[in-house]
């Protein structure tokens, strides 16, 4: 991965003042790409780069540019099938400066246009203008695994990796997006295109979008999750669809393995990790292997007998990371300036730990297990499903509800994190009365999350992995909580299980396999007792959820008590301090615990989005 950033003024040519900004946007991201920095500037176009060198070491510098200097890019992240392409772009007669992955990306659109697209496989971002016709193409991955911002501000298009880049463009102002605070509260996260940044964009997964000569913005949907009507999946037996997804696993992490620098493993000891590991060990056995993990020694479940467990097995070097509660207070601001957003729980603290254990061992790039729960029915919330539609935990709708769901999901069987009246109510009363009496433009309920197309007509299962996808995993766990947490470190974390085949492939399952007979993962587990230890393919599901803002409070952490002061809540004017205090009191008294993940940490949002306003806005 690296960070990737630039704008196109409209209005006038780029001047020597144009160069200092986006060296200064630059300098925001050197995190994602400390190895070198370059900037670019012709015409009325900047470009900035910094480089996390992966493949390519000696000549994969950018801004890159084709043969006769028509089509420049920037690139943040890798294109993993590159090999299999650049030898057919060769065969073509198209000549290559570097050996580098993502210089494929500018012969493919020679060829192609941006129909070449749908050809990679990769995890990526970038920003490619053709000079030709002064158009500018930004691109997000299949997945969303890489991120990319823009804004349009004063006859300036702006874009970044990250929105500290963005906010470094003098034209660029900042103010809050409430309704993005709002899904924070009523969803796992923050859903593309929303920001904390109102009128600064995430461009969604699967889209790109087109900047054309007069600054018109135009954007494309190239892809999308997509399962088929219900029955309509072709029946096969079991072992077609284990061996398939084995075939397509293996392939998968062979393509991620492919880097001029150590690859490492991220090894928790649960399923998914183990998996990646022992096959690691399978494609390249005797070769030297570095795991790192998360010791929570003062947790009342420790995975430390699986990781060590996975790693005898598998012949790697378990490095663990010894990760005492009290790292969070002292590693929560950082984690909050690197995501730019609020959070509902507080895990991803353990997450920059973990990369800074990667990169002070020297390795950069790890295989990391996120997305299987997601593609396979790994959450309890799918079980809960398949009894509701047995005629179980069946409770009549109020018109209120049933009036929300067809709303929000065009369906009123579907019901995902919450019920919706439940928490609007929970919503106003933590709520000022500012923020109240303008509660229907604030409540993110009133706006379109998801295409409600690709829920119609599908089974209960593919339904919940289709909000899984979109509304957890693209934006939270690989965006917040996976891409910004390791990148803060110089870090780039693969994802084995994100691949587009595997993906496309886990919608052809029929949903019999994913949860049988109430079985979670069904399909994956199986295959996992091929090669993994029975003793993890074995174990029950282990959810680890990091203390939240209850032990923060009764461990009197000093800028914990400052931020949910009643004098700082009133200033700031988005919360009721009464209703903080109340919630303080609450969560203070000893022994109080919150009923994780099935109640909300109300308050850890609270604390982070006041780190928040701190770090970007006061």
């Amino acid at each position: 991965m690296c960070g990737i950033c630039g704008f196109i003024n409209f209005k006038a040519r780029a001047s020597a003042e144009d160069k200092e900004i986006v060296r200064r946007m630059t300098d925001k991201l050197i995190h994602r790409g400390p190895d070198a920095q370059d900037t670019l500037i012709f015409d009325n176009v900047a470009l900035g780069f910094c480089r996390l060198s992966i493949i390519g070491l000696g000549n994969g510098m950018q801004p890159i540019s084709n043969e006769d200097d028509s089509i420049f890019l920037v690139c943040n992240g890798e294109i993993f099938n590159y090999i299999e392409l650049r030898d057919t772009l060769r065969a073509k007669g198209h000549i290559f400066k570097t050996e580098s992955d993502v210089e494929t990306i500018i012969h493919l659109y020679e060829d192609h246009g941006m129909d070449f697209v749908n050809m990679l496989n990769g995890q990526f971002a970038f920003a490619l203008y053709d000079k030709r016709k002064s158009e500018l193409y930004c691109v997000r991955d299949h997945m969303g695994i890489v991120p990319l911002y823009y804004t349009f501000a004063n006859d300036i298009f702006v874009f970044g990796s990250e929105i500290k880049a963005i906010l470094e463009h003098p034209a660029v102002s900042r103010q809050v997006d409430l309704v993005a605070l709002d899904q924070v509260f009523t969803f796992p996260g923050l859903i593309s295109p929303r920001t904390m940044f109102k009128d600064i964009h995430s461009l969604e997964n699967g889209h790109y979008l087109k900047v054309d000569p007069e600054g018109r913005i135009s954007k494309k949907e190239y892809w999308d999750l997509d399962f088929p009507a219900e029955g309509q999946v072709e029946e096969r037996d079991e072992k077609y669809y284990v061996d398939k997804l084995e075939e397509l696993f293996e392939k998968s992490i062979k393509l991620r393995l492919r880097s001029d620098v150590p690859t490492g493993l991220y090894l928790s000891g649960g399923l998914d990790s183990s998996m990646i590991t022992m096959k690691v060990d399978q494609l390249q056995p005797g070769k030297h292997k570095e795991a790192f993990s998360i010791d929570f020694v003062e947790s009342d479940i420790s995975e430390t007998s699986y990781q060590e467990l996975v790693a005898t097995a598998s012949n790697a070097n378990l490095n663990k990371k010894t990760f005492y509660f009290k790292d969070i207070s002292e590693r929560l601001k950082q984690a909050i300036y690197h995501c730019e957003c609020p959070l509902k729980e507080t895990y991803n603290t353990a997450s920059l730990a973990l990369s800074s254990s990667s990169r002070a061992k020297g390795v950069k790039v790890i295989l990391s297990g996120e997305g299987s729960d997601e593609l396979f029915a790994g959450y309890v919330g799918y079980r809960f499903d398949k009894m509701r539609a047995m005629g179980g935990f069946q409770s009549p709708l109020t018109d209120t509800e049933r009036a929300y769901r067809n709303r929000v999901w065009g369906d009123d069987t579907v019901f995902y994190e919450s019920d919706f009246s439940e928490i609007t109510n929970t919503k106003r009363q933590l709520y000022s009365k500012s923020v109240n009496d303008n509660f229907d433009q604030v409540n993110c309920l009133n706006f379109p999350v998801i295409n409600k197309a690709r829920l119609k007509g599908r089974h209960v299962i593919n339904k919940r992995s289709y909000l899984d996808y979109k509304l957890r995993l693209v934006d939270h766990l690989v965006a917040d909580h996976g891409d910004r947490m390791a990148l803060a470190h110089s870090v780039e974390v693969r994802y084995p299980f994100l691949d587009k085949e595997i993906i496309e492939f886990s919608t052809q399952v029929p949903p019999d396999l994913k949860l049988k007979d109430f079985t979670e993962k069904y399909i994956v587990k199986t295959l996992a007792s091929r090669f993994v230890p029975k003793k993890v393919v074995e174990r029950e599901k282990f959810g680890f959820v990091a203390p939240g803002s209850s032990y923060l409070l009764q461990n009197k952490v000093e800028y914990i008590q400052d931020l949910l002061s009643y004098s700082q809540i009133e200033r700031q004017g988005y919360f009721n301090p009464d209703m903080i205090e109340s919630l303080k009191t609450r969560y203070s008294q000893k022994g109080f615990k919150l009923n994780l993940p099935f109640e909300s940490d109300l308050l850890i949002t609270v604390i982070t989005f006041g780190i928040f306003l701190d770090q970007f806005f006061e």
